[in-house]
């Protein structure tokens, strides 16, 4: 019997390799012979410098940047030197994590500690660099991040803007002249867990400007500077960005890499199974697990969980998936179709979200064991009818 478990990060609470072995560990308290495998998981949101780093036994680095409000904090990269490999999260300097309740404001906010942290991999001497862009707190274009490496945005009065959601609209002319030039000899891999174009009502600001604090009318604001910014960028660069599948990720950086840096756009699914290897691991398993905060519609946009239940489905194996919270109008019919078979939620009773986060190791645990009961329950019965 072989069980995989590949978990994403249950954001705000539990990395994805915590809740992997979280999980292992409710497993072996029912049932110490079962082989498990830990692969823990990311979408290109939490936790990917963690698994990164365990992957190719990098080192964590540490740096100074600006978070979204501009505000110094510590952030860090992953440095694997002698692959001259970088990885980025995105959510260590812009992340919606690092603000209050109260400051979050999509108009205000920079990525312009995303930018830092690239330079700091430039000055590691990293010649190729991956991005995770989930969990953002901006809807700036990447305007921010472009700014730390030397791009400005000017206004109509040929004056410098601050780089910010906001201020898009301003933008009437771009000036790559102070542009890094470490950056065209780097490979830069931008790690996308949705594929949401760049404007409209599938787009950055529509459908996830309300999750950074948006009003109405900053949506309108946000909107218009969007379509603006993609507007000079096509003239000045002959780029058209609104067609870039996962362009709108991370309030439109995903264009702005594109269109800035030049990097290329994977989904983060697709990526990760590379770098882990998921499909060989999983191909022959009995069980596959999986698993992040809070399960909702958007896990079709190519969330972790989708990827690790596509792949247990090619090769017939059941995929079971835990969250900390499961969205009421989950699409159960259609998540079947991925290949997760059932979903459990971890939560024992009603109770709240604070409750939830703080108590993650015990709940996580707990629902482990009695899924992978349940799991042998049936298994053995149908051993004993002679279907398996």
């Amino acid at each position: 019997m072989k069980i995989i478990l590949a978990p994403n990060a249950y954001k705000g609470s539990i990395s994805a390799k915590h809740a992997a072995d979280v999980m292992a560990e409710g497993i072996i308290s029912e049932f110490p012979d079962i082989e498990i495998e830990k692969v823990p998981f990311s979408d290109g949101g939490d936790g990917l410098l963690e698994v990164l780093r365990d992957i190719f036994d990098g080192e964590i680095v540490e740096c100074t940047v600006k978070d979204p409000l501009f505000r110094d904090i510590k952030s860090e990269i992953c440095f694997v030197k002698k692959d001259r490999l970088a990885a980025i999260e995105m959510a260590k300097a812009s992340g919606i994590a690092l603000l209050k309740e109260s400051e979050k404001d999509p108009t205000k906010t920079t990525s312009y500690g995303t930018g830092q942290l690239i330079e700091k991999a430039l000055d590691l001497g990293a010649k190729k660099i991956i991005v995770g862009i989930g969990g953002s707190a901006t809807n700036d274009g990447g305007i921010g991040m472009a700014a730390a490496l030397g791009i400005k945005f000017l206004d109509k009065e040929k004056k410098e803007i601050f780089p910010c959601g906001g201020n898009l609209i301003k933008i009437n002319e771009i000036d790559l002249t102070n542009l890094d030039p470490r950056v065209r000899d780097v490979e830069i891999i931008v790690v996308c867990d949705v594929e949401n174009p760049l404007i409209g009502e599938n787009g950055a600001t529509r459908v996830y400007g309300p999750q950074k604090g948006a009003t109405e009318e900053m949506i309108e604001l946000l909107e218009k500077g969007l379509m603006n910014l993609a507007s000079i960028i096509k003239t000045k660069l002959g780029i058209d960005v609104t067609k870039i599948p996962g362009g709108g990720a991370a309030g439109g950086i995903g264009a702005g890499f594109y269109a800035f840096l030049g990097a290329s756009l994977k989904k983060g699914i697709e990526v990760m199974k590379e770098l882990t290897g998921l499909e060989e691991k999983i191909n022959g398993a009995d069980l596959v697990i999986t698993g992040e905060g809070k399960l909702d519609n958007q896990i079709f946009y190519g969330k972790g969980p989708y990827g690790v239940a596509e792949t247990a489905k090619k090769y017939g194996v059941p995929c079971i998936a835990i969250a900390g919270a499961i969205d009421k109008d989950l699409d159960l019919e259609k998540l079947e179709q991925v290949g997760i078979i059932c979903v459990f939620s971890i939560c024992p009773a009603p109770i709240s979200l604070d409750e939830a986060m703080s108590s993650v190791k015990t709940y996580l645990k707990n629902t482990t064991r009695q899924v992978v009961k349940l799991f042998m329950v049936g298994r053995n019965r149908y051993k004993r009818s002679g279907i398996f």
